[in-house]
């Protein structure tokens, strides 16, 4: 198996074979969490106006997502785990738009299967890809509103890749970079209403679910489709 790295929406355009479009914090965590709050479908969306005009058409869908970190007008939630679990949302469907890991889906054209990744759910991702058995593997981080790489995104890539090659991997340590480097956001008392402590963790609980969101096409539209493996 081939297996690249690759970063930002350079990299979600050079994707080949089975790719894994990376957001750890925090689109694809939410994702996860959203499916186990009930919710029934996912729409990943990179424009916001595309968000909004769903929403017009579709009034019970529900609008999930941030630009610069916080919650659009209008918008039922922001891009935040800790606020998607206050509610049940059995049988909704979720419209979601991100400034990063939304972008990676929908400039990944060269992909020949997209999955999302996250540490939430990253035994599931290692278990199908060794399903799978992939001629090539691409590991795409999306960074901070794809502009620049993160430690988390990378971290998580080359998670997958040591368990995928027999290699050890110290998560833990991860962890402490994280909390004081790229995650320290979240422990700021300013940013608390779009940037919960609480999500920091939820972000990081590794292996907490046990199922992968596989990209699937519907016209126009993309949408997540939970696999559990």
């Amino acid at each position: 198996m081939e297996i690249k790295i690759l970063q930002l929406l350079d990299g979600a355009r050079k994707a080949e074979g089975l790719t894994v479009i990376i957001d750890v914090f925090r689109a694809f965590s939410v994702a996860c969490y959203a499916f186990d709050q009930g919710v029934s479908k996912i729409y990943p969306v990179g424009q916001i106006d595309l968000a909004y005009g769903l929403k017009e058409k579709h009034p019970d869908y529900i609008l999930v997502g941030e630009r610069h970190e916080q919650k659009p007008e209008g918008f039922d939630y922001g891009n935040s785990p800790s606020q998607i679990r206050r509610d049940r949302l059995d049988g909704k469907v979720m419209v979601h738009t991100t400034s990063s890991g939304t972008q990676g889906i929908v400039n990944a054209t060269k992909a020949d299967e997209l999955i999302t990744g996250s540490f939430v759910n990253a035994g599931a991702i290692i278990r199908y890809i060794r399903q799978q058995q992939p001629k090539k593997l691409s590991l795409v981080c999306m960074g901070y509103a794809c502009q620049h790489p993160t430690d988390e995104d990378t971290f998580l890539a080359e998670y997958i890749k040591a368990c995928l090659e027999g290699e050890s991997v110290d998560f833990e340590e991860m962890v402490e970079t994280l909390r004081t480097g790229a995650g320290a956001r979240f422990f700021a008392p300013e940013k608390q209403a779009w940037a919960p402590q609480a999500d920091f963790d939820l972000c990081l609980d590794l292996d907490r679910f046990d199922f992968v969101l596989q990209v699937k096409r519907e016209a126009d539209l993309f949408y997540l489709q939970k696999a559990v493996v």
